[in-house]
């Protein structure tokens, strides 16, 4: 504290710890000069920071920590919430934003129909702009690095002949900004990503009746134009079918590799060396001991596949219009509901087993993960697919491997019900962990009609997936909210560093929490919806926002600014310039 300022006794200290905005960071700051210098007691500092950040006491320190003491200024000293810059150059929502594996340079994509390569120098400035209107592109709405950043995969909605839209994904290079190749995309919000250095994977899906189609992954060179007279340049990798409405969205590949060795491990007894079951918290929760009440994590659905006695599809067919002619079938199905069940029965003996072992066998399995759906059209599953050695190259027959008559379509390896509508997911730096916002469905709700879902909470809920397992290992994070109904639902990314992850909101504001204690730290206002967030790859004390409010805004931690303040040069005060011009 100040020279002229009064001490204070330890206990006031610690009662005024309890009581300070965690915002006001200056604040903290001095009453820390003085608490340092007067308690360097460990239990002191543990007693402050269970009570400080309301934590439940069963949570152990971070395994990086050395002392409570350390631990206490990482989360007031680390986390990206200063305001550095606003970047105006979009002028219109900022939709998607995008970091390169160096950090270097970032993407962003907006409803402008332009995607913009941002240089992360000192300040950060514009380096290049893509329009992509020339193309009969409506809006760029996401992008993706590739692995040693030399080519950029931007997807957007293209709009066809007589104002049909899908998507389509173009490759640019970052060595002089030229597009490589254009990929149709389907249904747009596939997105599409990177599976290596030069394969991309799209989508495309085809319409079996009103309610039933078949979504097919593709595999994709980059270099199309340049490869195409002589090697095939794409390959069907999966052919699933959809049920009630639902399509298969927002693909992602996970690189199992570094499953054994993670950033930070989760599962707190995992961290102890104990297989007992790990405890979760509940932020939503209205008070400190029910949100400390361990609660052991659901198990994830898994798709059901007929066993060796399952009726024969002819003969379940045969029952079935037997039934609905004989008038057995009480109540009378609806069309809706014989579409559903006559496209179960064909689907039945007509698709492919899924793979013995779905775990990582190896350094180089990667597994492909989508949203998709059994009851309705909007997203409310995860499907996960492992993707074998000989499926990531084109190279081979454009329609992969040859398939006996019932193995008309791919099975799924493994699938993951959220019970509510899924509007994000977001991997770890280590990809051991899936992330993933959504929005309830209400307890016990039964759908009827796939074309009308059930209504979706306003809170959204942020789940952890520890994809080794394929366990849930944290009840859901809850603080940010979005307000749209079903039919408006759009995605809000999220983004995950080593030890924070971050998202959007419909509330105007995007919001960071800590991985381990499970704690919201931030709120970092937009004046509209926040859409996007991304922490820089190299430097988690580095964020930036994107919202409709046109805006990119760039978010550095309290330490980082002072720092970088140290480092710019001072400009002379003009007398002091006088004064040594004057001697001269």
């Amino acid at each position: 504290m100040d020279a002229g300022c009064p001490r204070l006794p330890d206990s006031v200290l610690f009662e005024i710890f309890l009581y300070l905005d965690h915002a006001d960071v200056l604040s903290v700051g001095l009453v820390c000069q003085q608490w340092r210098a007067v308690a360097r007691d460990e239990f002191l500092w543990k007693e402050l920071f269970y009570r400080y950040y309301r934590v439940s006491r069963d949570v152990p320190r971070h395994p990086g920590a050395v002392s409570w003491y350390d631990e206490f200024q990482r989360l007031y000293d680390t986390i990206p919430c200063v305001e550095v810059q606003a970047l105006k150059e979009h002028n219109d929502q900022v939709l998607h934003l995008s970091f390169s594996h160096s950090g270097c340079l970032f993407a962003s994509c907006s409803k402008d129909c332009t995607v913009k390569i941002w240089s992360n120098e000192l300040d950060i400035s514009l380096q290049h702009s893509s329009n992509m209107r020339p193309y009969n592109w409506s809006y760029t709405q996401f992008s993706q690095f590739n692995s040693d950043d030399s080519l950029l995969l931007v997807s957007g909605v293209f709009v066809g002949p007589h104002n049909s839209s899908s998507g389509e994904i173009a490759v640019i290079s970052m060595e002089n900004f030229t597009l490589l190749s254009r990929v149709r995309n389907k249904p747009y919000d596939v997105f599409g990503c990177w599976l290596n250095e030069t394969n991309l994977i799209s989508g495309n899906l085809h319409r079996i009746g009103r309610i039933t189609s078949c979504s097919v992954l593709w595999l994709n060179n980059a270099f199309q134009g340049i490869e195409s007279e002589n090697v095939n340049v794409v390959k069907r990798l999966f052919k699933i079918q959809n049920l009630n409405a639902s399509t298969i969205r927002t693909v992602m590949v996970a690189d199992c590799s570094r499953y054994d060795s993670p950033d930070l491990l989760l599962d707190y007894e995992e961290q102890l060396a104990a297989s007992s079951t790990c405890p979760v918290f509940d932020l939503g929760s209205d008070s400190e001991e029910e949100g400390a009440k361990p609660k052991a994590p659901p198990e994830p659905a898994v798709q059901e596949l007929p066993g060796a006695g399952a009726v024969p599809a002819a003969q379940g067919l045969q029952q079935l219009f037997d039934g609905v002619m004989e008038g057995r079938r009480r109540p009378a199905m609806t069309e809706t509901q014989l579409e559903t069940e006559v496209a179960e029965l064909f689907v039945r003996n007509r698709t492919k087993p899924p793979e013995p072992n779905l775990l990582p066998t190896d350094s180089k399995t990667k597994y492909l993960i989508f949203t998709t759906g059994c009851l309705t059209y909007s997203p409310h599953q995860i499907g996960i697919k492992k993707i074998l050695p000989h499926q990531m190259t084109t190279a081979g027959p454009v329609l992969g491997e040859e398939r006996r008559s019932d193995e008309f379509f791919d099975s799924l390896d493994h699938v993951i019900d959220i019970h509510g509508h899924i509007i994000g997911m977001g991997l770890s730096p280590d990809h051991r962990y899936l992330y993933v916002n959504s929005r309830a469905w209400p307890r016990d709700c039964v759908i009827s009609d796939p074309m009308q879902p059930p209504p979706i909470a306003e809170e959204i809920d942020l789940h952890v997936f520890d994809l080794k397992t394929m366990k849930e290992v944290k009840r859901a994070l809850r603080a940010h909210r979005a307000y749209t109904p079903n039919e408006e639902c759009f995605f809000i990314f999220l983004d995950v560093s080593r030890d924070f992850v971050a998202s959007g909101a419909e509330d105007r504001h995007g919001y960071i929490w800590d991985r381990h204690y499970n704690i919201c730290l931030a709120k970092l206002q937009h004046d509209n919806v926040v859409n996007s967030v991304a922490f820089s790859p190299v430097e988690q004390e580095l964020l930036l926002t994107a919202s409709d409010d046109t805006t990119i805004k760039v978010w550095r931690s309290p330490r980082a600014v002072r720092i970088r303040q140290a480092r710019r040069p001072r400009p002379r005060k003009l007398l002091f310039s006088w004064l040594l011009n004057q001697k001269s």
